[in-house]
């Protein structure tokens, strides 16, 4: 596996108080010297004006530029601090040359609306139940026909938390992830992301909020993800400076040395 901080030194999946996040910028970088990582990277929530909930405003996209642009001098030496974004496929975006961008997806569309996947498992029922008629094959299904140009559409450097239409899922509470088509939707939607070499990540912030106890993507995933020979990158998709290196080290335990 080419797991590009197999020391868990390094988390670029990061957000702070300018989007969704608990903390200020200095206060994570401050945690990652602290937990001796030799970088971090800042991803706040693009603008999505259909979704104004979760994301950072123009006005505070501004300041979160400026701020970690600020970090990134007054730390120089210690740690090197990233700017990057998490676009989503259907978010606003604009021409900022970010260090990098982590393309994700948070919703399913039906006909003008956006609707997300990962916010309660309350929603989440309430979203399958009324628009796709409780049909949670439909539903996935919908999720990875749209998740499979996601590179193209945010222009990403690294893929987010690829299968996060399982967030709810533990157990296979709502669909079957064994099941032949289940596999086959997300295998499709994986091939052909992968076909740009794009970093793939790891990202254990399920677990951290208590959804999940193993990370994104699953493992028939990662494998494939291996055999296609694209990178991978641990990340801990951060909201709160406690949780900055959240479940690297089991991570590491058992896909480090792969």
């Amino acid at each position: 596996m080419i797991l590009l901080n197999p020391k868990g030194d390094v988390n670029l999946h990061t957000h702070t108080y300018y989007c969704d996040g608990k903390d200020s910028p200095e206060a994570l970088v401050q945690r990652a010297i602290a937990l001796g990582f030799r970088a971090l990277g800042f991803s706040g929530h693009e603008y999505s004006s259909f979704d104004t909930d979760f994301c950072m405003s123009p006005t505070d996209t501004e300041k979160y530029r400026g701020e970690v642009l600020a970090l990134k001098e007054k730390y120089k030496g210690q740690i090197d601090i990233y700017l990057g974004i998490e676009r989503d496929y259907f978010g606003d975006g604009d021409d900022y040359p970010y260090d990098y961008v982590i393309g994700s997806l948070h919703y399913v569309k039906a006909g003008d609306r956006y609707l997300p996947v990962d916010y309660t498992e309350e929603i989440t029922a309430a979203v399958v139940e009324q628009y796709f008629g409780g049909d949670y094959r439909s539903y996935v299904e919908s999720y990875y026909g749209t998740l499979a140009d996601v590179v193209e559409k945010t222009r990403a450097d690294i893929v987010g938390h690829f299968d996060l239409i399982t967030k709810f899922n533990e157990g296979y509470k709502y669909f079957d992830e064994g099941a032949p088509w289940y596999r086959t939707a997300a295998l499709t939607a994986l091939r052909e992301v992968a076909r740009s070499k794009p970093i793939f990540e790891i990202n254990t912030g399920a677990m951290a909020r208590g959804h999940r106890t193993k990370p994104y993507p699953a493992d028939f995933l990662l494998e494939e993800i291996d055999r296609l020979q694209c990178p991978i990158i641990l990340s801990s998709d951060c909201h709160d400076l406690d949780c900055l290196d959240f479940g690297f080290e089991g991570v590491i335990k058992l896909w480090g040395k792969n």
